[in-house]
């Protein structure tokens, strides 16, 4: 007869002791002073690392003369904006249903929706100019008037002369750059 064979016993393989075990058995760590050090050190670095404000170079004389310039030049576009809509809507009212002009002077279109067309692009392209000049109104109340809005580098002093609304330099501007 043959023996029968009895199973084999699987090995349990013993648990490592846990790593909070292994902290309570552990003496206690004294704080070392030199690691404080070294920490503190790498906060400091990180916190240098992260970018300064930049002072504005102009001084107060200019931007108040800049924001004075701001603002006449908004009340102008605001009005040029208003006027232009209004332009457009009257054409928009004087005109028949069906009233298109085909002879040599007009061309192949409707002279009148050409002509409401480009007010309503005059129009807008003065409000959006409003906005931007909005948009460097709020910068000059923030203190942040005449820096990059992309670089954080001042804008030269002759480009805000000729566009006080500007918020990028030149350099950005033309080429794209973005953060």
């Amino acid at each position: 007869m043959a023996a029968k064979k009895k199973p084999a016993k699987k090995a349990v393989a013993k648990k490592a002791p846990s790593k909070k075990t292994e902290a309570k058995d552990a003496p206690a760590r004294k704080p070392n002073p030199a690691r404080k050090a070294a920490k503190k050190a790498t906060v400091s670095k990180s916190a240098d690392k992260a970018p300064k404000p930049v002072k504005n170079p102009f001084g107060q004389k200019f931007i108040d003369a800049q924001e004075a310039e701001l603002l006449t030049v908004r009340a102008k576009y605001m009005k040029n904006a208003k006027t232009w809509r209004e332009e457009a809507d009257s054409l928009l009212v004087d005109r028949e249903p069906g009233d298109v002009q085909f002879d040599e002077e007009s061309g192949d279109g409707d002279t009148l929706q050409v002509e409401r067309q480009r007010d309503l692009a005059l129009s807008s392209a003065a409000e959006a100019a409003v906005e931007e000049i909005d948009e460097a109104l709020a910068r000059v109340k923030a203190g942040t008037y005449g820096i990059c809005v992309t670089s954080g580098k001042p804008i030269p002093k002759e480009r805000l002369e000729a566009i006080p609304w500007a918020a990028e330099r030149v350099e950005y501007k033309v080429a794209g750059f973005r953060r």
